[in-house]
């Protein structure tokens, strides 16, 4: 196999791979011999017919596909070990000479990761983000466990008011004509949750258990039945239960009851301590966005249009396995939401390209800087999954092989890099 290396303009390269005319013969014999028990020839047992009968019946060339689909995966790879080109891309294939007695010759074309020039990327200047805990915000978390610890209890001595939980009995219809979708019985239905058309929960509030009462609504413009927007309705309805949301009282008891401290106040200076540390955390990442934002800015490199393609291809088809958690495919994805494959491929460039661009010169970084990883510190990262899957650290080290250990060291050179550039930025 020999190799013939073309650099292209916009970082790709075309490669020229031959392999001898040995190598093509040997292709084509194997093909031959995998495919000879499906032919039928007169005169011949099926799978007993001599191979130049086949090619004189068939065409010389009538096992040169087969043979081509079963070198050139192998010619490639020895090309690609042999290649000093780091290639980012899936090949483009052209088959250049194929003919019995000479080389088999192909092309693959293909993409080479860019070179980046980094621009200044120490000492940038981003906005700084003040950081601080408001009272409100406290008291806001302590009303989400009073809402998560509340009660509902039965109320049948007054009217609905609104904030109330009430189960309802309604049948509409337009014009007297009864809908679909427009009947039900026991509705648990929240007085102000604005689920239902806009004025129907507004009509409940002063009814009783037991009142039937007549609610008249217009269905929005852009409601999602066509036939009912725009369209007046009326619903008879009668209330069945009313019930009201009691929230216990933020005291100490409260404080004892959902958490280890023995006072209100003791529990909302964990409160307060959590929002800061959340706060802080959330301000770390946003600073090192718009650090890592600042210095792509600051740098130069020309992506390769199929490195782009191929970032596209890895994003939908993760965004595909986690529809499929969710019993989704795609197809009905496509179906629910009107999109389709072109689409998502449009929508999800821009981000693609952010990714490879952030990659690119993160890597730069940590070469510029002489950010290496050692091997302890990929033991201690696997320590930290392990601990997290809560598995034995022995077990986990055995299903990781050095493909991924190699990219393990990769994303905490990365990650390092990410540090230093944030460490070093100025905030304004």
């Amino acid at each position: 196999m020999s190799l013939q290396v073309e650099k292209l303009e916009k970082n790709m390269a075309k490669l020229t791979i031959e392999a001898s005319a040995e190598e093509f013969e040997n292709a084509v014999q194997k093909a031959y011999l995998k495919a000879k028990n499906r032919i039928n020839l007169p005169g011949f047992r099926k799978g007993k017919a001599p191979r130049a009968m086949i090619e004189k019946m068939y065409g010389k060339g009538v096992f040169y596909e087969d043979a081509a689909n079963a070198l050139i995966p192998e010619a490639y790879n020895k090309a690609l070990e042999e290649c000093e080109l780091e290639i980012v891309s899936q090949p483009e294939i052209s088959v250049t000479q194929i003919e019995a007695g000479k080389p088999f010759i192909f092309t693959a074309e293909v993409a080479v990761k860019p070179e980046v020039t980094l621009g200044e990327y120490k000492g940038v200047e981003v906005p700084k983000k003040e950081i601080e805990v408001t009272d409100e915000e406290v008291q806001a978390e302590v009303d989400k466990e009073r809402e998560k610890n509340s009660r509902t209890i039965d109320v049948d001595d007054r009217a609905v008011e609104n904030g109330d939980i009430i189960k309802l009995d309604f049948d509409g219809s337009v014009d007297g004509v009864p809908f679909d979708g427009g009947k039900s019985e026991n509705y648990e239905l929240v007085i102000g949750s604005g689920s239902f058309i806009p004025g129907f929960e507004d009509q409940l509030v002063g009814a009783k258990i037991g009142e039937d009462l007549d609610v008249n609504v217009t269905f929005p413009e852009d409601y999602h039945a066509k036939d009912l927007a725009g369209k007046a309705a009326v619903f008879k309805c009668k209330v069945n239960e009313i019930k009201v949301k009691e929230l216990p009282e933020a005291d100490d008891e409260f404080a004892q009851e959902v958490s280890d401290f023995d006072t209100l106040e003791d529990y909302k200076a964990d409160i307060r301590k959590k929002l800061q540390e959340r706060k802080e955390r959330e301000a770390r990442n946003e600073k090192q966005n718009a650090v890592v934002e600042k210095i792509v800015e600051n740098a130069e490199m020309e992506i390769p249009e199929p490195m782009v393609e191929g970032q596209i291809r890895n994003m939908i088809e993760d965004f595909s396995r986690r529809m499929q958690s969710q019993g989704l495919t795609m197809e009905q994805y496509f179906q629910f939401t009107g999109m389709d494959a072109e689409k998502m491929k449009e929508q999800m460039r821009p981000e693609a390209l952010k990714r490879i661009e952030n990659s690119l010169v993160l890597e730069a970084v940590a070469k510029a800087e002489n950010i290496e990883i050692s091997e302890e510190q990929v033991d201690e990262e696997i320590a930290k999954m392990a601990e997290a899957y809560k598995m034995e650290v022995d077990k986990l080290k055995g299903l990781i092989g050095e493909y991924e250990r190699d990219q393990m060291k990769k994303d905490l050179a990365i990650q390092a890099a990410v540090d230093l550039v944030t460490d070093a930025a100025k905030e304004v």
